[in-house]
Parts: structure tokens; sequence; C-alpha cells
């Protein structure tokens, strides 16, 4: 059986490959520096998560993506909440017409969510995409295998951009319409 102890020493001795893996990824020192550094803190805290006899540099590859697309999420959000705050100090009137035409896009989304999409598909795509889930973590919150995730999410997108698709035809071609 293998101990903490003998995973925190195959950890440290993959902290070169990741740093390489993490500086590929963002393109940045600095940024590759904290992925892996962040990447290190989320394994130290689950070890309870690695399964014995799996190799353990593909359970840390997979933190350092996760880690990677939760910091690029992060500031994508951040970003939005700076260009809404711009937007007020500004008053620049198309960028507050833009703003508020993707809102009523957002607000129709989630109409179709609700009227489209199966329950399960709603539940994996709200869990994926609005909360952020890995895979992984729908799949154990679920309790369902990652494949089935992955399928009810695929599902679920291009059912929605279907219906949104429709949606776009059907104002187009109203009197007044695009």
């Amino acid at each position: 059986m293998t101990s903490a102890a003998d995973i925190r020493s195959e950890l440290a001795a993959l902290e070169p490959r990741l740093r390489r893996f993490a500086l590929r990824i963002s393109g940045c020192i600095d940024e590759a520096e904290d992925i892996v550094q962040a990447a290190y803190e989320k394994a130290l805290s689950r070890l309870d998560h690695f399964v014995p006899g799996t190799r353990i540099d593909s359970w840390m590859y997979r933190i350092v993506e996760t880690v990677r697309i939760d910091r690029l999420r992060r500031r994508r959000r951040t970003a939005w909440a700076r260009q809404d705050v711009d937007i007020a100090a500004v008053g620049y009137d198309q960028r507050i017409h833009e703003v508020t035409e993707a809102r009523l896009d957002l607000e129709i989304v989630c109409r179709m969510i609700d009227e489209v999409l199966a329950p399960d598909q709603r539940e994996v795509l709200r869990l994926a995409c609005f909360d952020e889930l890995s895979y992984r973590e729908c799949a154990d919150r679920l309790g369902v295998p990652v494949g089935t995730i992955m399928s009810r999410l695929s599902r679920a997108r291009l059912k929605l951009a279907r219906a949104m698709e429709a949606a776009r035809s059907m104002k187009a071609a109203e009197p007044g319409g695009e």
C-alpha cells in the first residue's frame, strides 16, 4: 500500500515536469508558478482522492489543467464585473445597449434551459457551466460515470444551440426583426 509520504515524494519529483507543462499552457512564467503552487495545494489537501495504483502524474496534470481553467474563468468573471463599473462611469450608450442585449440573451438562454432540456441534462449543464464543476466533480455529485456527464453535457449544449438558432430565426422573421 502506498503511504502518504510515498505519494508526497512522488509529487515532489514531478515538480519540474509540472512547471514545464504549466508554462506551456499558460505562456507566462509567473502564471505557471502560481498554477503549480495552487495545484500542489489542491492535491495535498485532497490526497484521499488519489487512487493508489493509478498514475500520479496523470492525476497531477489534470489538477494543473483544472487550476488553469478555474483561473481563466475567475478572470473572465472579474473582467465582466469591471466592465459594468466602467460602463456606469463612462456612460457609453452603445456599450450599455450591448450589455443590456447580452443580459436579455442570458435570460432567454436560462428560460430555454428550463423549457428545452431534459432534467438530467439541465442538472449537468448547471453544475458544469454555472457552478463551474469539473466533469469528475459533476460525476461524483450525481453518482454517474464521467462519460455519462460528458455525453449529457454534449447533448444539452447541442439541443440548446439548436433551440437558440430557432429562436433567432423566428425573431428575424418577425416584422421589425433583425
